[in-house]
């Protein structure tokens, strides 16, 4: 029964690799039918003996914060282009060059 309801909650699922780090967006459904999305940030860490373990930090979005969320998301990212502008430049580009590697 645990597994079925697990296969029930998960909905959608999108991975972006990112150098060092993986950020997985889960689209997932509760028990009342309603959609919460999950970030998660999962990176590579080294201790000092050289083992490697993944170090995960999970935010969970509810659909009454999507909006407030979106908005506060949309208004840094602005203040980002706008202050530096640089960090735009290349990303149609990159773009291009994802759609094209994945063909």
């Amino acid at each position: 029964m645990e597994g079925d309801e697990k296969r029930r909650e998960e909905i959608h699922s999108v991975s972006i690799r990112a150098g060092k780090r993986t950020y997985f967006f889960d689209v997932k459904e509760t028990r009342q039918n309603d959609y919460y999305l999950t970030i998660t940030e999962s990176k590579k860490v080294f201790d000092k003996d050289g083992n490697s373990r993944f170090e995960k930090h999970k935010i969970f979005l509810y659909k009454e914060d999507f909006k407030k969320f979106m908005d506060g998301y949309t208004d840094a990212v602005d203040f980002i282009k706008e202050t530096k502008p640089e960090y735009f430049e290349n990303l149609d580009q990159e773009r291009f060059n994802d759609e094209e590697s994945s063909v």
